[in-house]
């Protein structure tokens, strides 16, 4: 017998050349289908009645749990004459524990995976690749994805680890051989595993641009930028931001030169503050101080930032929406993290930059009167860069 682990659980019968696939019945409860796969895992070894009373009805109710573990092996055995027909008890009762009849064969995908994760260190060369994509294509997702039980959690959390790894060790090498299809499609699920790893995002934009596809590169930074704020409240790393600017520019790169200055001159406009990534605000930043040195102005950065008795993603969209709204078309806006930001008021003294904070702060608590939100806010004068004057 062969089980499907990781994705969709699934098992066949292998006998005499022919193959019978396992169907589960729709109706079967949790609890006993976790059951059956606990002994799936553990198939390799005999397993007491302690260990499972322990395992699945570990704070029951029942004043019995001996009866409940005799009422599920029943239950379980029943189960698999229905999704193997003509096979006789396959869990055995022996003294003190229960195992699967020893003339039965059962492998796993799992099994198969872990063993070439292990192994693949010791191999070289063209084996080393091959034995990488072996076990990256034998991982079509999460162990078990559907039980919640406490063993299957912890050892969902090692598979994925196991996959991470794997997927980190045969990225640079398909890189190195312009595989560039299979690297796109293997961040992409890589990503779904690990949201928040910026390894993925960075092999998947740079072989869409080596491809020729700088727009795709783009769209998987905006998704990517958009998924880790929604789930982390925190920005791209300053590497995944050089790569989408780079995108960027090839994009425009494509276009000639009439219509770079008509997108340029004529292109929509947002009535809104300009919010940008810090990267960008630097270079806005950077500008307005050679600007300075120039003119003579001023011009002031402001930080500004939520109290700790907030509700931290709707206070932080609250606090953005504000800034946006209430300064003017342009100024540069940048999140800083979870409740933090910083803005430049361009040819605006500190002391009426103030008058803007302490303006935007009434607006907040206006349109927010229920928000526990304490906004502080610090401001500096922008100092001309001499040096370029």
């Amino acid at each position: 017998m062969r089980f499907e682990l990781l994705g969709a659980f699934a098992g066949r019968e292998m006998e005499g050349g022919q193959t019978k696939n396992m169907v589960v019945p729709d109706k079967l409860g949790k609890k006993a289908l976790s059951f059956l796969q606990y002994f799936i895992v553990n198939h390799g070894r005999n397993i007491s009645s302690e260990e499972l009373i322990e395992q699945f009805w570990p704070d029951t109710n029942s004043s019995d749990p001996a009866n409940a573990l005799k009422n599920m092996l029943f239950k379980t055995r029943n189960l698999l004459k229905t999704l193997f027909p003509g096979q006789e008890t396959l869990i055995r009762t022996l003294q003190g524990c229960y195992g699967w009849d020893t003339g039965v064969t059962i492998e796993t995908d799992a099994e198969e995976f872990e063993q070439i994760c292990l192994e693949v260190r010791r191999k070289w060369g063209e084996d080393y690749l091959e034995a990488l994509l072996k076990a990256a294509s034998l991982y079509k997702g999460d162990f078990l994805p559907g039980n919640d039980s406490g063993w299957a959690v912890s050892l969902r959390r090692y598979y994925q680890t196991l996959y991470l790894d794997v997927c980190k060790m045969v990225l640079p090498l398909l890189q190195e051989e312009e595989r560039w299809t299979e690297v796109i499609g293997l961040c992409e699920q890589a990503s779904v595993v690990d949201v928040s790893a910026d390894t993925f995002v960075t092999y998947q934009m740079q072989a869409l641009i080596a491809m020729g596809q700088p727009e795709g590169a783009v769209r998987a930074y905006e998704a990517f930028r958009e998924r880790l704020w929604e789930e982390f409240e925190i920005e791209p790393t300053e590497q995944v931001e050089q790569i989408y600017m780079l995108a960027e520019g090839m994009c425009q790169n494509h276009m000639d030169g009439r219509d770079i200055l008509k997108l340029v001159a004529e292109g929509e406009l947002d009535s809104r503050a300009f919010l940008c990534t810090f990267g960008v605000f630097q270079s806005i930043v950077a500008l307005e101080r050679r600007h300075l040195a120039r003119s003579g102005g001023s011009s002031a950065l402001l930080h500004v930032s939520l109290g700790n008795k907030v509700t931290p993603t709707t206070d932080a969209r609250r606090l953005e929406r504000i800034l946006l709204e209430g300064l003017r078309t342009g100024d540069p806006v940048a999140r800083l993290d979870a409740g933090s930001y910083i803005f430049m008021l361009a040819g605006v003294s500190t002391e009426n930059a103030r008058l803007v904070m302490e303006r935007l702060e009434r607006a907040f608590h206006k349109a927010y009167s229920h928000s526990r939100a304490c906004i502080s806010f610090r401001i500096i004068a922008l100092q001309a860069d001499t040096a370029k004057a």
